[in-house]
């Protein structure tokens, strides 16, 4: 036996040391014990941080100290505290040049990401929308294929319209006796019919 095979060994369940490793059951922990362990890791992430926090706060005063040294205005005369005055504007418009500097900066990268996205999405074969899942039931898809079957196999002269024929063209086309025509359009009956119609 190895020496990770000993440690197996000792921590493994009574009535499984010895055993195959592959046949053995894994070791469960009992759910007190699970608790426990629960309990200490959320004190341990609560102290971490806490500690967290001070850090950040101490850091922050330190560069702030550093950045921005304390004034000193005890013991100055008015020409001083102009001169003061003018040298933090000074400073103020060297720090919003810079903070402008970094927004434009910042912009520029967001737009290019925005573009980027978009190639990729359009070598992907475009943005694809959000499908509903529909539910259906296995008869009514097998119907619904048998149906696009049936359909593209129809006969070609179902597909095409019916023409109805007018009446007049009717009478025109089987004009039957022309005795019984002419005379009936003969005289002012005719005419009168002719024009009615």
């Amino acid at each position: 036996m190895t020496g990770h095979g000993i440690l197996s060994g000792l921590l493994s369940p009574p009535g499984t040391r010895g055993a195959d490793p592959n046949t053995r059951k894994k070791t469960k922990y009992s759910a007190t014990r699970r608790l426990l362990l629960k309990q200490k890791l959320l004190k341990k992430a609560g102290v971490l941080l806490v500690q967290e926090q001070s850090n950040k706060v101490t850091e922050r005063e330190s560069t702030l100290n550093e950045r921005v040294p304390p004034l000193k205005l005890s013991g100055l005369s008015v020409q001083e505290l102009q001169e003061l005055c003018k040298e933090l504007h000074r400073k103020c418009d060297t720090v919003d040049e810079a903070r402008y500097d970094i927004e434009a900066k910042v912009l520029k990268n967001e737009k290019e990401l925005v573009d980027l996205n978009a190639k990729i999405n359009e070598l992907k074969g475009g943005k694809r929308p959000n499908l509903k899942r529909v539910k259906k039931s296995a008869d009514a898809m097998l119907g619904a294929l048998t149906e696009a079957k049936l359909s593209s196999k129809a006969d070609f002269k179902s597909n095409l319209k019916t023409v109805k024929k007018d009446k007049k063209e009717e009478e025109k086309a089987d004009p039957g006796d022309w005795r019984k025509n002419v005379e009936s359009m003969s005289g002012m009956e005719g005419r009168k019919k002719l024009f009615n119609s």
